[in-house]
């Protein structure tokens, strides 16, 4: 004696079963075997996009290997000016020993640290500094106050 959640299942098996049968057969039915290699070979034309034709040969272009640049280009070894660069002090704690310049010019906001300081500074100075770049962001250095 079959219950009716039995029945139940023995039908969703059966129906499960039924749609993986015709899912092979719609594969095997579209599958490539029948086709030849040509016809499943895929090309690349000179601007990169894929084609079912052969590339045209006249349009071959010859590439020199020194040419071909992976990696970023090498800076040139020349000498670097530090240049100087004029802020107002925005903040500044004695006591932790940091705070930040406003840069007159782009009106970025820079760090500064005590270490940097070649004399003592106050918020609302008017400073000249010369700026370093760290992995953190931009350091301003050799700070000193201006008239």
């Amino acid at each position: 004696m079959e219950t009716f959640s039995k029945r139940e299942k023995e039908n969703q098996r059966q129906k499960k079963k039924k749609e993986k049968q015709e899912k092979r057969e719609k594969r095997k039915a579209t599958s490539p075997k029948g086709q030849s290699l040509d016809q499943m070979l895929a090309y690349v034309d000179e601007n990169g996009n894929l084609s079912s034709a052969p590339p045209d040969p006249r349009r071959k272009r010859q590439v020199n290997e020194e040419d071909i640049s992976i990696s970023v280009p090498k800076q040139e070894a020349g000498p670097q000016q530090e240049v100087i660069h004029h802020g107002i002090v925005s903040f500044f704690n004695d006591s932790k020993g940091y705070g930040f310049i406003r840069d007159l010019q782009t009106q970025v906001s820079i760090f500064v640290h005590i270490n940097a300081l070649l004399e003592p500074i106050g918020e609302q100075d008017k400073v000249s500094f010369a700026i370093s770049m760290t992995p953190k962001g931009p350091n301003a250095i050799d700070v000193k106050k201006t008239a």
